[in-house]
């Protein structure tokens, strides 16, 4: 007997997430299932996913040069493009699972992209801002706005890629340490072509940025491997699930969809500017809290560790 054809594409698109719990709504239930379609159309094309990451990049950077200008049809034009940016972005990564191509390289390129895309924004909406009021404080605002949205996207990756590394069973992750990628570019550096040398620095400074924003769950991460190396026992993984999981749906508010939404209704209001307030005074206050709570829990997961080490 066979399953419904709608029971069969559920599977499929869920075989693409790295793992439910971390997937936001917005992903579940529109950008998944697009990107599914999407990568299948692309895996019959026999294009790469770094061929849809530079398609999507393009989009996205274009889609910020648009939000330049104070017409509103223009701005839906942009709109329309970053759904695609953000759908496209989707479906390199599947495609990549669909086609088993996922890679380290693949990681970085999508990452790039993305602060590509968000580096056209800011800088398209701060010259639009500063256009209707010539002051050099728009430059200041945009500039600790951009600094503020950066951490937060590497502290909401690193952390719910560390759920997925202790707490999901069998599920995807691409969890690097500074150390494993200093290591492997120092190996490969006297052969790297220099944009992959580039890529690989870029990606260094990345890692340990997300480090430094969570010592303590990078030092439980440590214990973890040279206690268990890499084999997380189920007690633990439980424990992290329970801790960490209530945590998870905040986190999701400090990536790309909320901003997005937030951002259209500004364009459709016609006042871009508070874009930048966002950043800095919600987001920035939730991103403070998130980072006391995680780093409080690993810090008491850190001890839980070290008695069970002494006790076996």
């Amino acid at each position: 007997m066979t399953s419904p054809p709608t029971e069969i594409s559920h599977s499929r698109v869920a075989a693409t997430y790295k793992a439910r719990e971390v997937e936001g709504v917005l992903d579940l239930y529109f950008y998944r299932p697009i990107g599914l379609r999407l990568a299948e159309f692309f895996e019959q094309l026999k294009m790469t996913p770094a061929a849809v990451t530079l398609l999507g990049g393009i989009c996205g950077v274009v889609a910020g040069h648009l939000y330049y200008y104070r017409d509103l049809r223009i701005n839906i034009v942009g709109m329309v493009l970053h759904v695609c940016a953000n759908a496209l972005d989707n479906a390199d990564g599947q495609l990549a699972r669909l086609t088993q191509k996922e890679t380290r390289k693949g990681r970085i390129i999508d990452s790039v992209a993305d602060h590509l895309v968000f580096a056209s924004i800011y800088v398209h909406l701060t010259l639009r801002c500063f256009l209707e009021d010539p002051s050099p404080a728009i430059w200041l605002l945009a500039l600790a706005a951009g600094i503020s949205h950066a951490l937060q996207g590497a502290a909401a990756d690193y952390y719910r890629s560390t759920y997925l590394y202790f707490a999901a069973t069998g599920a995807r992750t691409g969890l690097d340490s500074s150390s494993g990628v200093r290591s492997e570019y120092q190996k490969g550096s006297g052969h790297q072509r220099p944009w992959d040398k580039l890529l690989f620095a870029l990606y260094l400074n990345f890692t340990r940025q997300q480090e430094i924003l969570a010592p303590h769950l990078k030092k439980l991460r440590d214990v973890a491997a040279d206690l268990f190396q890499g084999q997380i026992p189920a007690w633990l993984r439980e424990r992290y699930r329970n801790l960490a999981g209530p945590m998870l749906k905040w986190w999701g508010l400090l990536m790309t969809n909320t901003r997005m939404l937030v951002l259209f209704a500004l364009l459709l209001i016609g006042q871009p500017i508070y874009f930048f307030w966002f950043q800095l005074i919600p987001l920035n206050l939730l991103f403070v809290y998130l980072i006391f709570r995680e780093e409080t829990m690993a810090e008491s997961m850190q001890e839980v560790a070290q008695k069970w080490r002494d006790l076996a």
